[in-house]
């Protein structure tokens, strides 16, 4: 799950992490995540381990300081750089669901579609567009598709979830879509 090292203005983000951790834990499924003990990260990584559930956080050095990195979590994984970070939640994920959050999240997402683009990977990708917080991005990709600089057959697919209970249920179709035969 890529989120905010911060909680955003409106408590309903909030809500939304605590809701995802705790069904996630409820479901039996670990949590792969940057690591903080602050914003939606830490909210998530909370509500995942007070129902039991496995939160394993991946952070680089220069962030454990800053991003408080969380120490309760079932495995912590510290990196020296982001791109080993991001390398590192992608060996252990299943899938990628971003909720809101600030620049960081945006180039964690963003790196993942390129990396589906390019066939790297065929994990699913979900975009939580809680009170529209994703469209301003779904809208330029969609501008980018019409000016012709996402051609046919590279095109980004990524899912889009409005509810919080749909989260879950949408990445399970699309895994097992993604299976082979």
């Amino acid at each position: 799950v890529f989120c905010g090292a911060a909680e955003g203005s409106n408590l309903a983000y909030a809500e939304t992490a605590c809701a995802l951790g705790q069904a996630m834990a409820e479901r039996g499924l670990g949590l792969v995540y940057g690591a903080g003990n602050v914003g939606l990260m830490g909210v998530l990584a909370d509500a995942v381990l007070a129902q039991d559930g496995r939160a394993i956080g991946v952070i680089p050095e220069k962030l454990v300081d800053r991003e408080l990195a969380h120490q309760g979590l079932t495995d912590l994984h510290v990196v020296a750089t982001m791109h080993e970070r991001k390398a590192k939640m992608h060996e252990l994920c299943d899938a990628y669901i971003a909720l809101p959050g600030g620049i960081g999240t945006l180039e964690e997402l963003v790196e993942q579609m390129t990396w589906a683009q390019l066939g790297r990977h065929e994990k699913p990708i979900l975009l939580f567009d809680q009170k529209g917080f994703w469209h301003p991005l779904l809208a330029l990709v969609a501008h980018m598709r019409q000016e012709g600089f996402v051609r046919p057959g590279l095109e980004i697919h990524y899912l889009v979830a409005e509810k919080v209970e749909d989260i879950l249920p949408m990445l399970r179709k699309a895994a097992k879509r993604a299976e082979p035969a």
